[in-house]
């Protein structure tokens, strides 16, 4: 289960990165969003979660980490944030220079 894991973080960021890469703002948005989701699961990965074990802590009971439960639901919020952000940063560019192209240069057809 680990190796899949561990495919499914690479493939995402991978995909992210080749998508970040790209001259248009849509693939852009959309990189920097499976970015962010590889990021999640790579936090709440790093939290080794127990199945069947109480959120409480009790004397002597194994309990799993809240900490990157918490870190991974802050990412999620901010993650929504910035995609937000940037949709729109990215419509008013387009509405401004009457292209999607990032930098601006090349005309739409």
């Amino acid at each position: 289960m680990e190796a899949l894991f561990a495919l499914v973080l690479g493939v995402l960021t991978a995909s992210g990165v080749y998508l970040l890469l790209r001259a248009r703002t849509f693939p852009v948005v959309m990189g920097l969003t499976l970015l962010s989701y590889a990021v999640n699961l790579f936090l709440f990965a790093m939290g080794r979660l127990h199945s069947g074990v109480p959120a409480v802590i009790r004397e002597g009971a194994s309990y799993t980490d809240p900490l990157p439960q918490a870190l991974v639901l802050t990412a999620i919020v901010i993650g929504f944030a910035m995609t937000a952000f940037v949709v729109v940063l990215a419509l008013r560019s387009l509405g401004e220079h009457d292209t999607d192209h990032v930098d601006g240069g090349e005309p739409r057809r």
